[in-house]
């Protein structure tokens, strides 16, 4: 019974699924199918509009918010979690799908394939190896950094569409911006403000008029999410109406009817090793991206989430889009917050939301032919300006300059050299501070706080000092790292106060003594013993007096001790 009991418990946790389709009521259903028709409303629009930003024909992010989601309803540990394609995956099979070792490739679609392929099988081999712990691999001020430079470069690559432009060829000539900008198409603009003011009325004016209105919050939530989807038919029916397709406005263009057929056919191994930085740089922020949006709301339910079976989970959806013709996918900020305050209870609501959307790839897609590229842009725009978080970074430099010189560095970087280099240059500038910090820990001069045994900085605090005595708290664990840089800091005190007789090294804070530092404490020990100084060590956790009771270092400190309590050591040097 035990054995069976723990295989369904082991089967539950493969397969999330399972644990809530067990206890689904009907109230849950009814919410559930509520939050799915609303975010199926912006499955149409974003879907084509992701695609068009990553290069790709638009069917591919149609395709690629069916399967996927349906994956990853399956696997994933999230409830409201709203995987797709999303804008700084885009940007990033852009950058991947532009770069020149890859356009030689050729067929673009095969390599945005590939690209979903390996993503996938990426994503499964971290889960293998138990590595949902990469999830903190990348630091909260990078990964700030890099949306807000990522969604910047969107922003940029938008502008073309939203005026009517080709993509400037310009380099730093002054002169051809002028003549660039002076070739503005007025019908492509028109369209534009139109859809840029409308998604601006969907956005807080119309929430605030229903609410006036008093109107219930569900039906308000419905309406003020309707934007996208009403912004894309008025623009098309204007395309339409008034023939803007003879004036030359950009349109999305025939996106056929009905599904692909599952197939593993475009696998190339030859193209493989191309794709294969590009898809994992895409794999790790895709991972990234969607553990910390679905923490968000797993934290407003009391829930949890399972950061390695989330690997599982994205995997099993980016393999499932590249076999029905999809782009890679991830979790979307938008969509998911989009899905949660509809209500959505379980991952039902993004089965009915893919459902819907695979009956308006079946049955409307001729409708989407007229949809102009000004409106998918001015979608984009929306959906990514409250990504550029600049305030952001002037407050985490107010707090930790040290990660604030990383996000500035992260988001300079993505502007500057690119996606992949720009998060690079975040990572390797964070493991630089954290070494640093590392190597230059915090000591204090300690004293005791009057008629208490407490002991605090002597430069924040009015407390008793004794001459002999130099009481030094050390607040990190103490390496080969910082080793030298706290013998120095001893030797310029010794060097101060030619008087002390006795050194007493507080380790409430030192969770480690590695190797080398060890040794340098044992030749310090002899230096100061040869001055008739003694070296004593107060309040020392256990796991790091077992690791020097194994050593001769204890017996070496004599006539110095190791005490319990640094009033201890106090009350016997004093």
């Amino acid at each position: 019974m035990l054995k069976n009991y723990l295989h369904s418990f082991q089967f539950n946790m493969f397969f999330p699924i399972l644990t809530w389709l067990k206890t689904y009521q009907r109230q849950e259903l009814s919410d559930d199918l509520f939050a799915g028709i609303i975010t199926a409303i912006l499955l149409v629009p974003q879907g084509i509009a992701y695609a068009i930003l990553a290069g790709l024909p638009p069917q591919l992010g149609l395709y690629a918010s069916i399967l996927p989601p349906i994956a990853y309803a399956i696997f994933g540990t999230s409830r409201t979690l709203s995987v797709g394609p999303v804008s700084i995956a885009a940007i990033m099979i852009a950058g991947a799908l532009s770069a020149p070792e890859v356009v030689a490739l050729g067929d673009t679609v095969t390599s945005a394939l590939l690209l979903s392929t390996i993503s996938g099988l990426l994503l499964l081999t971290m889960a293998l190896l138990r590595l949902g712990g990469l999830v903190n691999l990348i630091s909260h001020p990078v990964l700030a950094g890099f949306t807000s430079g990522a969604a910047l470069l969107i922003i940029g690559s938008q502008i073309p569409s939203l005026l009517g432009l080709s993509s400037p060829q310009c380099g730093f000539t002054l002169s051809c911006y002028l003549h660039y900008a002076s070739t503005i198409h007025l019908p492509t603009l028109w369209l534009s403000l139109t859809s840029l003011t409308l998604l601006i009325f969907f956005g807080q004016p119309i929430s605030f008029l229903l609410k006036k209105a008093q109107l219930p919050l569900t039906l308000i939530t419905a309406i003020s999410k309707c934007g996208p989807l009403l912004t894309v038919i008025l623009a098309s029916v204007a395309v339409a109406e008034l023939d803007l397709t003879a004036s030359h406005v950009a349109v999305v263009g025939q996106v056929p009817a009905g599904f692909p057929s599952l197939s593993i056919d475009f696998i190339a191994l030859d193209r493989l090793h191309v794709l294969f930085p590009f898809a994992a740089f895409i794999a790790l922020i895709a991972y990234v991206e969607s553990v910390a949006i679905a923490k968000v709301t797993a934290n407003l339910r009391g829930q949890k989430i399972s950061p390695n079976q989330e690997l599982i989970a994205l995997g099993m959806a980016n393999l499932a889009s590249a076999i029905s013709c999809g782009m890679p996918v991830a979790g979307g900020f938008s969509r998911t917050m989009v899905n949660f305050s509809a209500g959505a209870r379980t991952q039902m609501a993004m089965l009915i939301a893919a459902s819907f959307l695979a009956l308006a790839v079946i049955f409307f897609s001729p409708w989407f032919a007229n949809i102009p590229k000004a409106a998918l842009a001015s979608i984009i725009l929306m959906a990514v300006y409250r990504l550029v978080r600049i305030r952001h970074i002037v407050h985490t430099w107010q707090y930790d300059s040290a990660d604030g010189k990383a996000e500035s560095a992260t988001l300079l970087g993505v502007l500057l050299f690119g996606i992949e280099e720009g998060i690079m240059v975040g990572m390797l500038l964070t493991l630089f501070c954290y070494l640093r910090r590392a190597s230059h820990p915090h000591i204090a001069i300690v004293g005791r706080v009057p008629e208490t045994e407490h002991f605090r900085n002597v430069n924040r605090h009015s407390v008793e000092t004794w001459h002999h005595l130099l009481l030094v708290r050390i607040d990190e664990s103490i390496t080969f790292t910082n080793i030298n840089f706290i013998e120095e800091f001893l030797e310029s005190q010794l060097q101060r106060r030619p008087d002390i007789r006795h050194i007493i090294l507080i380790f409430t804070s030192v969770s480690d003594i590695d190797t080398t530092a060890l040794e340098a404490l044992i030749l310090f020990n002899q230096a100061v013993q040869a001055k008739n100084i003694s070296l004593n060590i107060a309040e020392a956790k256990g796991p790091v007096l077992d690791k020097l009771q194994k050593t001769d270092f204890v017996d070496a400190l004599k006539p110095g001790k190791v005490y319990f309590r640094t009033e201890d050591a106090v009350k016997a040097l004093g």
